[in-house]
């Protein structure tokens, strides 16, 4: 079990660093390779379409093909992607080479949300997974902050830009070698009709009897659906994108995408850009803007990790986003505002939104069922990562030509959107198996 937490919190970290290493060698890159605002758009939003196809193809493979395998597929793309970083070209050619790599790389996060957390989720007990899970968001967001201070420093040492970027390369080949040998996880294994093979994994790697029992509930589970399908005459649906749609499965599929889009489009956008965002208030200092956001963001997912088991998730997503929202609004109406006030709320928006973000990692493993719980996370990825790619490619158009002010409503209007969503559907899973919470919400 610490085994695999490890390999998982050192993929989330590896995931935040590939997404915040571009931000502080922005300059250099535009510099260098004579981009502009559109390309450099593309190459920053070129992660997040990866991770749009990555996340729902990761999905889908690993309901059928097991946890296992595609965890180490998986590391091994961003061994090769992190690599090809060292070699991109000069001139223009830079700008194509640049965006399909980080594709490639946005494609590898993709089926590290959609086969690392539902693993987890799979193998931690009942009242530690919301703590495990959160865990690994705090990961992401220490791998951010580390690489825009590691981004920072190497570039005011003069050092190359592609070797920054390449820095994510010893990571990925730490954690490729970490993760052989890792074991399969027994949900899977009970989907596929292999128990005993399931109770196997079960006692010699957790030592919960908690989980144990977990399990032995999700055998049950399968064998009363396999009876009931036989004696309809029709066979147990398989991991399928039209499952996610169907009526037992809809309002998780809803919720999860939905409340995922609206958490992290804001904050992407703001915060793949903050130094540029916050110099439009008059805020010039690159290490409160880059540091101080990412550390406000770190210290929100701590706070919702400690919080979570203890109080539940609800109480943790539905204020939070209405909190959230009246802070970019005031932030977007109040033109006149003071720069340090404008600081402040900046940085409490970056703490608030961590907080909720946090069980957009939680509720997707906790809702869908075994059979399609890796489609499930990797759809709801997915479409979050639509709102994260649009808002990071039309930040800098929009910042240009509608205005701060406005960018900041619109960025208010979508975490309302959340808010709302959440209000609704948001459901309460503290403490419950899997076996529990997928069975309660979705049917």
């Amino acid at each position: 079990m610490a085994r695999l937490i490890a390999v998982l919190v050192g993929g989330m970290i590896l995931d935040g660093y590939i997404l915040g290493i571009l931000g502080p060698i922005t300059g250099l890159i535009r510099e260098d390779a004579r981009l502009d605002d559109f390309w450099i758009g593309a190459i920053a939003a070129a992660p997040l379409f990866g991770i749009f196809v990555g996340s729902p193809l990761a999905g889908w493979a690993t309901d059928k093909f097991g946890r296992k395998p595609m965890f180490i597929v998986d590391m091994g793309l961003f061994l090769v992607a992190s690599a090809l970083q060292f070699f991109v070209s000069s001139g223009d050619a830079a700008a194509v080479q640049l965006f399909a790599i980080r594709f490639l790389m946005g494609v590898a996060i993709g089926g590290e949300y959609a086969i690392g957390w539902p693993l987890m989720s799979e193998f931690a007990p009942p009242k530690l997974r919301g703590r495990l899970l959160g865990v690994t968001v705090v990961a992401w967001y220490v791998g951010f902050m580390i690489a825009f201070v590691v981004g920072t420093s190497m570039q005011q040492a003069g050092v190359p830009w592609r070797i920054i970027l390449g820095s994510s390369t010893l990571l990925a080949l730490v954690l490729f070698l970490a993760r052989l040998g890792l074991p399969e996880s027994p949900s899977w294994l009970i989907t596929k009709g292999r128990r005993d093979e399931a109770l196997v994994v079960a006692r010699r790697y957790i030592g919960s009897s908690e989980m144990h029992e977990s399990i032995t509930q999700e055998i049950d589970l399968r064998m009363i659906q396999e009876a009931r399908a036989a004696k309809e005459q029709r066979v147990l649906r398989s991991a399928s994108f039209g499952t996610l749609f169907s009526p037992g499965y809809w309002r998780a599929t809803l919720f999860t995408a939905g409340f995922w889009l609206c958490a992290v489009t804001p904050y992407f956008a703001i915060a793949t850009f903050a130094v540029e965002v916050l110099k439009k208030y008059g805020l010039d200092n690159e290490w409160v803007s880059g540091v101080g956001l990412s550390a406000l963001a770190a210290a929100g997912v701590v706070t919702s990790v400690l919080l979570v088991d203890k109080v539940g998730r609800r109480v943790l997503t539905v204020p939070t986003q209405w909190a959230a929202t009246v802070l970019l609004l005031v932030i977007g109406l109040w033109s006149g505002a003071p720069p340090a006030l404008v600081l402040t709320m900046f940085l409490a928006f970056s703490f608030i939104n961590a907080m909720y973000n946090t069980l957009t990692q939680i509720y997707p493993s906790e809702l869908f069922p075994s059979e399609v719980r890796g489609i499930g996370m990797g759809f709801a990825a997915a479409i979050s990562r639509i709102g994260a790619a649009l808002g990071t490619f039309a930040l800098p158009w929009s910042m240009t030509n509608l205005g701060a002010s406005t960018t900041m409503v619109i960025a208010a209007v979508i975490a309302l959107a959340g808010a709302l969503l959440s209000q609704w559907l948001a459901p309460e899973t503290k403490g419950k198996t899997l076996a529990e919470t997928a069975q309660g919400f979705s049917h």
